[in-house]
């Protein structure tokens, strides 16, 4: 999945949602409503200190699609920077995405 030029556009025509505000398109793009910028940013900042690794938006983006992948997320239940439960997830999710693609979540066209 790419945020392209760190941008995240909302198309949800035929997408399937991850979680209000997330969808992804069969060929793996994700799409982001622009409303969840901030939580994403924040959700990074916070899954620093659990996974001492160098989190970013797209990690979490990659981890959120993860877990939704393995019902881990609950598709009709928005997002929340301040949900341990959903953090505790995610960090897992986001080593995963370190130890196995060595933190490589996007492509550049």
């Amino acid at each position: 999945m790419a945020v392209r030029d760190g941008e995240m556009t909302v198309d949800n025509s035929g997408d399937d949602q991850i979680v209000p505000g997330i969808s992804v398109t069969s060929s793996g793009q994700a799409t982001v409503d622009p409303s969840l910028a901030d939580v994403l940013f924040d959700l990074a900042i916070k899954l620093e200190k659990p996974t001492n690794l160098p989190v970013d938006v797209e990690h979490v983006l990659a981890a959120i699609v993860l877990a939704a992948r393995k019902g881990e997320l609950d598709s009709n239940t928005p997002l929340s920077s301040d949900d341990p439960a959903l953090a505790e997830v995610l960090a897992a999710h986001v080593k995963t995405v370190f130890a196995d693609y060595g933190g490589k979540v996007g492509t550049d066209d």
